[in-house]
Protein backbone atom coordinates (compact mmCIF):
# COMPACT_ATOMS: atom_id res chain seq x y z
CA UNK A 1 0.00 0.00 0.00
CA UNK A 2 1.50 3.41 -1.16
CA UNK A 3 0.25 6.78 1.07
CA UNK A 4 0.91 10.27 -0.31
CA UNK A 5 0.97 13.61 1.76
CA UNK A 6 1.39 17.12 0.07
CA UNK A 7 1.18 20.53 0.82
CA UNK A 8 0.14 21.76 -1.99
CA UNK A 9 -0.22 25.21 -1.43
CA UNK A 10 -3.80 26.09 -3.14
CA UNK A 11 -5.21 23.15 -4.92
CA UNK A 12 -6.45 25.38 -7.42
CA UNK A 13 -3.33 26.88 -8.47
CA UNK A 14 -1.54 23.53 -7.97
CA UNK A 15 -4.09 21.96 -10.39
CA UNK A 16 -2.49 24.50 -13.12
CA UNK A 17 1.10 23.66 -12.56
CA UNK A 18 0.74 20.03 -13.32
CA UNK A 19 -1.34 18.31 -10.07
CA UNK A 20 -3.00 15.67 -12.18
CA UNK A 21 0.14 14.61 -13.78
CA UNK A 22 1.81 14.14 -10.78
CA UNK A 23 -1.36 11.86 -9.08
CA UNK A 24 -1.37 9.83 -11.68
CA UNK A 25 2.59 9.35 -11.23
CA UNK A 26 2.77 8.92 -7.48
CA UNK A 27 -0.37 6.37 -7.89
CA UNK A 28 -1.22 6.13 -4.00
CA UNK A 29 -3.65 4.02 -2.79
CA UNK A 30 -4.33 6.94 -0.05
CA UNK A 31 -3.38 10.60 -0.97
CA UNK A 32 -3.67 13.23 2.02
CA UNK A 33 -3.54 16.71 0.73
CA UNK A 34 -2.83 19.84 3.31
CA UNK A 35 -3.83 23.79 2.35
CA UNK A 36 -5.91 22.82 -0.30
CA UNK A 37 -7.18 26.33 0.71
CA UNK A 38 -11.05 25.80 -1.41
CA UNK A 39 -14.25 24.90 -0.29
CA UNK A 40 -15.57 21.39 -2.48
CA UNK A 41 -17.70 23.60 -4.39
CA UNK A 42 -15.10 25.91 -5.77
CA UNK A 43 -13.29 22.99 -7.71
CA UNK A 44 -14.09 20.96 -10.79
CA UNK A 45 -12.02 17.57 -10.18
CA UNK A 46 -12.72 13.77 -11.43
CA UNK A 47 -10.65 11.13 -9.55
CA UNK A 48 -12.45 8.13 -11.29
CA UNK A 49 -11.47 4.96 -8.41
CA UNK A 50 -10.71 7.41 -5.74
CA UNK A 51 -13.55 8.47 -2.61
CA UNK A 52 -13.06 12.16 -2.27
CA UNK A 53 -12.92 13.54 1.31
CA UNK A 54 -12.82 17.21 1.89
CA UNK A 55 -11.79 19.28 5.53
CA UNK A 56 -12.33 23.39 4.66
CA UNK A 57 -11.60 26.66 6.95
CA UNK A 58 -14.28 28.19 7.76
CA UNK A 59 -12.67 31.39 5.92
CA UNK A 60 -12.30 30.73 2.50
CA UNK A 61 -9.19 30.64 0.72
CA UNK A 62 -7.14 29.38 3.79
CA UNK A 63 -5.89 26.00 5.59
CA UNK A 64 -7.92 23.22 4.33
CA UNK A 65 -7.03 19.42 4.22
CA UNK A 66 -8.45 16.38 1.92
CA UNK A 67 -8.03 12.62 1.42
CA UNK A 68 -8.72 10.89 -1.84
CA UNK A 69 -8.52 7.30 -0.97
CA UNK A 70 -9.18 4.06 -3.60
CA UNK A 71 -10.52 1.82 -0.57
CA UNK A 72 -13.37 3.20 1.19
CA UNK A 73 -12.67 3.84 4.99
CA UNK A 74 -14.70 2.09 7.64
CA UNK A 75 -15.25 6.04 9.10
CA UNK A 76 -14.45 9.03 8.39
CA UNK A 77 -14.34 12.57 10.76
CA UNK A 78 -13.35 15.66 10.77
CA UNK A 79 -11.26 17.71 13.46
CA UNK A 80 -10.59 16.97 16.95
CA UNK A 81 -11.08 18.20 20.12
CA UNK A 82 -12.79 21.37 21.39
CA UNK A 83 -14.82 24.00 19.08
CA UNK A 84 -11.62 26.29 18.69
CA UNK A 85 -9.93 23.41 17.18
CA UNK A 86 -12.73 23.01 14.44
CA UNK A 87 -12.62 26.22 12.48
CA UNK A 88 -10.05 25.52 10.42
CA UNK A 89 -10.07 22.51 8.22
CA UNK A 90 -6.50 21.15 9.80
CA UNK A 91 -7.24 17.41 10.37
CA UNK A 92 -9.44 14.48 9.01
CA UNK A 93 -9.53 11.04 9.84
CA UNK A 94 -10.02 7.90 7.98
CA UNK A 95 -10.36 4.94 9.47
CA UNK A 96 -9.43 1.27 7.70
CA UNK A 97 -8.73 -2.17 9.19
CA UNK A 98 -5.42 -2.12 9.89
CA UNK A 99 -4.51 1.22 10.89
CA UNK A 100 -6.31 4.93 11.26
CA UNK A 101 -4.96 7.46 8.46
CA UNK A 102 -4.75 11.06 10.18
CA UNK A 103 -4.72 13.61 7.62
CA UNK A 104 -2.94 17.24 9.36
CA UNK A 105 -2.14 20.93 8.77
CA UNK A 106 -0.83 22.00 11.52
CA UNK A 107 -0.63 25.50 12.16
CA UNK A 108 2.17 27.84 11.90
CA UNK A 109 3.76 30.13 14.94
CA UNK A 110 3.78 32.56 12.16
CA UNK A 111 6.11 35.85 12.40
CA UNK A 112 6.91 36.87 15.73
CA UNK A 113 5.66 33.87 17.19
CA UNK A 114 2.49 35.23 17.71
CA UNK A 115 0.56 31.90 17.72
CA UNK A 116 3.10 29.91 19.46
CA UNK A 117 0.71 29.59 22.20
CA UNK A 118 -1.87 28.42 20.43
CA UNK A 119 0.37 26.05 18.82
CA UNK A 120 1.27 24.53 22.22
CA UNK A 121 -1.85 23.83 23.24
CA UNK A 122 -3.02 22.53 19.82
CA UNK A 123 0.43 19.92 20.15
CA UNK A 124 -1.07 19.00 23.42
CA UNK A 125 -4.26 18.53 22.55
CA UNK A 126 -3.43 16.57 19.65
CA UNK A 127 -0.96 14.24 20.85
CA UNK A 128 -4.01 13.19 23.12
CA UNK A 129 -6.29 12.53 20.15
CA UNK A 130 -3.44 10.58 18.44
CA UNK A 131 -2.71 8.79 21.85
CA UNK A 132 -6.96 7.64 21.93
CA UNK A 133 -6.83 6.77 18.03
CA UNK A 134 -3.45 4.53 19.30
CA UNK A 135 -5.32 2.27 21.85
CA UNK A 136 -7.31 1.04 19.17
CA UNK A 137 -5.33 0.45 16.05
CA UNK A 138 -2.21 1.83 14.99
CA UNK A 139 -2.15 5.45 13.80
CA UNK A 140 -0.69 6.92 10.72
CA UNK A 141 -0.01 10.82 11.06
CA UNK A 142 1.14 12.37 7.87
CA UNK A 143 1.11 16.42 6.81
CA UNK A 144 2.42 19.65 6.61
CA UNK A 145 3.55 19.13 10.48
CA UNK A 146 4.98 22.56 10.52
CA UNK A 147 8.43 22.02 12.04
CA UNK A 148 11.86 20.26 11.70
CA UNK A 149 12.26 18.16 14.59
CA UNK A 150 16.51 18.07 14.17
CA UNK A 151 19.54 20.08 13.01
CA UNK A 152 19.58 17.48 10.07
CA UNK A 153 15.95 18.65 9.05
CA UNK A 154 17.14 21.68 7.62
CA UNK A 155 19.76 23.90 5.58
CA UNK A 156 20.84 26.60 7.95
CA UNK A 157 19.72 25.46 11.53
CA UNK A 158 21.99 27.75 13.24
CA UNK A 159 20.76 31.05 11.57
CA UNK A 160 16.81 29.52 11.74
CA UNK A 161 16.91 28.81 15.41
CA UNK A 162 13.49 30.18 17.56
CA UNK A 163 12.26 31.33 13.89
CA UNK A 164 8.71 29.47 13.23
CA UNK A 165 9.14 25.92 13.01
CA UNK A 166 12.87 25.68 14.39
CA UNK A 167 11.84 26.88 17.96
CA UNK A 168 12.99 24.69 21.63
CA UNK A 169 9.18 24.80 22.16
CA UNK A 170 7.75 23.27 19.03
CA UNK A 171 10.75 20.81 18.26
CA UNK A 172 10.01 19.33 22.00
CA UNK A 173 6.21 18.56 21.16
CA UNK A 174 7.90 16.62 18.09
CA UNK A 175 9.68 14.75 20.88
CA UNK A 176 6.85 14.27 23.26
CA UNK A 177 4.93 12.69 20.25
CA UNK A 178 7.96 10.19 19.15
CA UNK A 179 8.27 9.72 22.78
CA UNK A 180 4.66 8.73 23.36
CA UNK A 181 5.04 5.23 21.37
CA UNK A 182 5.87 7.02 17.72
CA UNK A 183 8.16 7.12 14.82
CA UNK A 184 9.87 9.56 12.16
CA UNK A 185 9.27 6.77 9.76
CA UNK A 186 11.96 8.20 7.00
CA UNK A 187 14.62 9.17 10.26
CA UNK A 188 14.45 5.68 11.28
CA UNK A 189 15.00 4.39 8.23
CA UNK A 190 17.81 6.87 7.05
CA UNK A 191 19.24 8.35 10.36
CA UNK A 192 22.47 9.93 8.84
CA UNK A 193 20.40 11.21 5.23
CA UNK A 194 21.55 14.85 4.92
CA UNK A 195 19.62 17.65 2.77
CA UNK A 196 16.10 15.92 2.02
CA UNK A 197 14.03 18.27 2.69
CA UNK A 198 9.98 19.13 1.46
CA UNK A 199 9.71 22.33 1.60
CA UNK A 200 11.74 25.70 0.43
CA UNK A 201 11.15 29.27 0.47
CA UNK A 202 10.23 31.14 -2.90
CA UNK A 203 12.68 33.56 -1.90
CA UNK A 204 16.55 33.36 -3.39
CA UNK A 205 16.25 30.18 -5.23
CA UNK A 206 16.36 28.36 -2.49
CA UNK A 207 14.67 25.27 -4.32
CA UNK A 208 17.23 25.23 -6.75
CA UNK A 209 19.83 25.68 -4.32
CA UNK A 210 18.32 22.92 -2.30
CA UNK A 211 18.17 25.09 0.63
CA UNK A 212 14.89 23.74 2.50
CA UNK A 213 13.48 22.16 5.73
CA UNK A 214 12.02 18.96 5.76
CA UNK A 215 8.72 19.31 7.67
CA UNK A 216 6.07 17.41 6.00
CA UNK A 217 6.33 13.87 7.74
CA UNK A 218 4.95 10.12 8.45
CA UNK A 219 4.87 9.55 11.86
CA UNK A 220 3.71 5.45 12.64
CA UNK A 221 2.68 3.81 15.37
CA UNK A 222 6.03 2.12 16.66
CA UNK A 223 4.60 -0.99 16.22
CA UNK A 224 3.73 -0.27 12.32
CA UNK A 225 7.44 -0.31 11.68
CA UNK A 226 7.70 -3.50 10.78
CA UNK A 227 5.01 -3.13 8.34
CA UNK A 228 6.97 0.20 6.61
CA UNK A 229 8.96 -0.70 3.46
CA UNK A 230 9.82 2.86 2.47
CA UNK A 231 9.80 6.77 3.16
CA UNK A 232 10.34 8.51 0.19
CA UNK A 233 10.38 12.17 -0.84
CA UNK A 234 9.80 13.19 -3.98
CA UNK A 235 12.07 17.09 -4.76
CA UNK A 236 11.67 16.50 -8.65
CA UNK A 237 7.65 17.24 -8.13
CA UNK A 238 6.81 21.00 -8.77
CA UNK A 239 3.42 22.63 -8.17
CA UNK A 240 3.88 24.05 -4.88
CA UNK A 241 6.60 25.36 -2.37
CA UNK A 242 6.15 21.81 -1.08
CA UNK A 243 6.99 18.76 -2.26
CA UNK A 244 5.22 15.46 -1.73
CA UNK A 245 6.00 12.40 0.66
CA UNK A 246 5.54 8.98 0.71
CA UNK A 247 4.92 5.64 2.35
CA UNK A 248 5.40 2.25 1.28
CA UNK A 249 3.47 -0.25 3.47
CA UNK A 250 4.10 -4.47 2.99
CA UNK A 251 0.56 -6.20 2.58
CA UNK A 252 -0.91 -6.66 5.98
CA UNK A 253 -1.35 -10.78 6.56
CA UNK A 254 -4.34 -9.96 8.76
CA UNK A 255 -6.37 -7.87 10.12
CA UNK A 256 -5.01 -5.61 13.02
CA UNK A 257 -0.95 -5.13 13.42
Amino acid sequence: MKLISWNVNGLRACLKKGFLDSFQFLNADIFCLQETKLHPDQVELELPGYHLFWNSAEKRGYSGTAIFTRQEPLSVTYDFGEAHHRQEGRIITAEYPDFYAVCCYTPNSQDGLRRLSYRMEWEDALRAYLLELDAKKPVIFCGDLNVAHQEIDLKNPNTNHKNPGFTDEEREKMTQLLSAGFSDSFRCLYPDKTDAYSWWSYRSAARERNVGWRIDYFIVSTRLMPHVENAMIYPEIEGSDHCPVGLLLKPFSTSGE
